[in-house]
């Protein structure tokens, strides 16, 4: 029988073989998945939503027969360039904060007479809310290249931005998980990919810089709000209502610790 020291430098040597491998097949799978991003970048399917969504803010609907052009998404009536790079923020219209697609909603509700609920109550992907990522490709693609200008100075912006951290940090589920077990800490991974730190403000510009983004994967563009749903059925909590202030809440904490870096939305995901 092997004395007790070397049967403990053994099962050191082998521990650290075995991390040192892991190690760099991770980071090999990380550098194929940048390369295979890579590759397909030049033909990103959100420029067909891009283009969908386009003739969708132009074209009359709803039983008022009126357009989204004159929407104010919080630069002023009919201004889209940059104005997903201000969102979400206080209306004092509505009195309240939104973000992108809540703030679609008003419009149309207000411009065009169609329902929120209809939008609402509708499948990811399909019928209305299809609709709704045409039209936030369309918006998004124009703040691409511009900073992240997220502003906390009115009181409900406050107030969201601490909804959305108390969201962020909240542990619950069969798995208490809490959106920080995966975007809290750097230096983690899941699936081989790296999970960028939403606490920091290069990892939060990495995670709403690149969202909406169209999902290889499944073949579609997701909008924010569907992101959130996703993160919420892996953390196998109930699914949010769309639009809803929890939703807003944790779109304001990322943005607002994003703020300085750059969008890059439509990004392209796995």
């Amino acid at each position: 029988m092997a004395p007790v020291s070397a049967l403990l430098k053994r099962c050191l040597i082998s521990s650290l073989l075995i991390a040192f491998g892991q190690g760099a097949f991770a980071q090999t799978a990380a550098d194929d998945i940048a390369k295979y991003r890579e590759m397909i970048a030049d033909g990103n399917p959100s420029e067909l939503y891009e283009m969908s969504g386009e003739e969708l803010w132009k074209k009359p609907a709803g039983p008022k027969n009126a357009t989204l052009e004159k929407c104010d998404l919080g630069l002023g009536p009919g201004v889209v360039d940059g104005a997903a790079a201000v969102l979400p923020k206080y209306f004092k219209d509505t009195n309240r904060v939104q973000d992108l697609e809540s703030r679609l909603m008003t419009c149309m509700d207000k411009l065009q007479g169609i329902p929120s609920q209809g939008i609402i109550d509708a499948k990811f992907g399909a019928g209305p809310k299809k609709d709704m990522d045409a039209i936030v490709a369309y918006i998004v693609t124009h703040s691409k290249g511009k900073k992240i200008n997220v502003s906390t100075a009115h009181p409900k912006e406050k107030e969201m931005y601490a909804m959305g951290k108390r969201a962020f940090f909240f542990q619950g589920g069969p798995f208490d998980f809490s959106c920080a077990s995966c975007h809290g800490a750097s230096g983690k991974r899941i699936r081989l990919q790296d999970l960028p730190n939403i606490t920091t403000q290069e990892g939060a510009a990495l995670g709403w810089g690149y969202w909406p983004a169209y999902r290889v994967s499944s073949g579609q563009f997701w909008t924010m709000q569907q992101r959130l749903n996703d993160c919420f059925r892996q953390q196998r909590f109930p699914f949010p209502i769309y639009g809803s202030d929890v939703t807003i809440a944790l779109s304001m904490y990322m943005a607002k610790n994003a703020n300085g870096g750059m969008i890059q939305t439509p990004g392209l995901k796995r």
